[in-house]
């Protein structure tokens, strides 16, 4: 019988709302109590460090992490995480990424010699976007400039002057790494000189200095979803930095912040607006206009609506991100009574106060008050 997995928060030690920083911590804590080099044979530990490893390659990549908190473990079995550490999870990437260093432990988290010039994705980008109330209702195709680094072209990335070879690293002897002692820790550091490749370069680009890439303003058209909410982001895949050894270029992710509006209120894809009336109108009903995204629309007011009331167009509200359908305008009618009238105003109200039945018991407790009343 398969033994089911336990929670991913639950085996880091960490809330839902984990920031990176607390899931690194949290899995640095347990990467180094129950690495299998300090607990030599002994099967739990091992199982709960490849665990733990299993558990922060999901949380840490956005992607994953958005899937698990939807769907459980059901929705990462097919994204590289979830499905098992060793097919699920490369550790060595893992230990990298936490511990900033390539071995630890005598464990080589580039695999070996031949594991330094893989190819590895470039870091995603973050661009916050401030966006108006009605481009976030109805989308927009919005013209943006991203800061990010690209290849130099006239060294292709290489950092080397064209026609210049490379010679082997002296500081590590070609091996892209460098073996320090930390107590009863192995580590190995990524040569700092070579920055892993193992080789450097007789003569540096002109152009980039031998960094190999330069800053630019990325120009991007992207395509605002109509009915994007404030706090939503939009993944632009291939659009962040530029990887490693030929590997791809790491994701944009659009963060959207909303505008208020002057008249509308939102809830989830139902907007809210308040119009005044008079007393007039609300005894008597009347057809008014009110305000929607698209312009004026009528509206019946029925005879006797009281103040506070809700009165509901269907499908005036905003689209769905999804395109299945749009949300209603609700309109909170106000009465207005008014504080100052003219004589003839003044006599017309009286007439009418005395064809009016007067009533002023209060009125009847609702359920819930009668019930705290018994219990009380």
């Amino acid at each position: 019988m398969a033994v089911a997995k336990r929670d991913y928060y639950e085996v880091l030690g960490v809330g839902r709302s984990a920031g990176e920083a607390e899931l690194k911590s949290a899995y640095r804590k347990l990467a180094l109590q129950y690495h299998p080099d300090r607990n030599p044979g002994d099967a739990a530990a091992e199982e709960k460090f490849k665990e733990a490893a299993e558990a922060y390659g999901v949380l840490s990549d956005a992607q994953k992490r958005a899937a698990y908190d939807a769907y459980g473990h059901q929705g990462v079995s097919g994204m590289g995480g979830g499905g098992g550490f060793e097919g699920g999870v490369d550790l060595s990437d893992i230990l990298s990424q936490v511990f900033g260093f390539g071995d630890v432990f005598g464990q080589s988290a580039g695999g070996g010699r031949g594991g330094r010039n893989r190819p590895m994705k470039g870091e995603d980008l973050r661009f916050d976007m401030s966006i108006s109330f009605e481009d976030a209702a109805f989308g927009k195709v919005a013209d943006l400039q991203i800061p990010r680094l690209e290849a130099c072209e006239r060294c292709q990335g290489k950092g080397a002057e064209p026609g210049s070879g490379t010679i082997t690293c002296p500081a590590c002897d070609g091996r892209g790494e460098q073996i320090y002692s930390q107590g009863f820790l192995s580590v190995r550091r990524t040569c700092g000189s070579c920055k892993g490749a193992g080789q450097i370069v007789k003569q540096v680009c002109t152009t980039c200095r031998g960094e190999g890439y330069k800053q630019i303003q990325r120009k991007l058209k992207v395509t605002v979803p109509a009915g994007i909410a404030d706090g939503n982001r939009l993944r632009v895949p291939g659009e962040g930095q530029p990887g490693a050894n030929g590997g791809p270029s790491g994701d944009l992710y659009i963060f959207f912040s909303v505008k208020e509006h002057p008249v509308f209120e939102r809830h989830e894809n139902d907007l809210h607006c308040t119009v005044p009336i008079n007393v007039a109108q609300a005894v008597l009903g009347d057809e008014i206009e009110v305000p929607s995204l698209e312009g004026k629309i009528k509206l019946t007011i029925p005879e006797g609506i009281q103040s506070g009331q809700e009165l509901r167009v269907k499908g005036k509200g905003v689209p769905e991100v999804q395109g299945r359908g749009r949300g209603d305008l609700i309109v909170h009618i106000e009465v207005k009574v008014p504080t100052k009238l003219t004589r003839d105003q003044r006599k017309l109200f009286e007439q009418l106060a005395e064809t009016l039945p007067v009533s002023n018991e209060p009125n009847e407790k609702g359920l819930f008050d009668k019930v705290k009343d018994y219990f009380m």
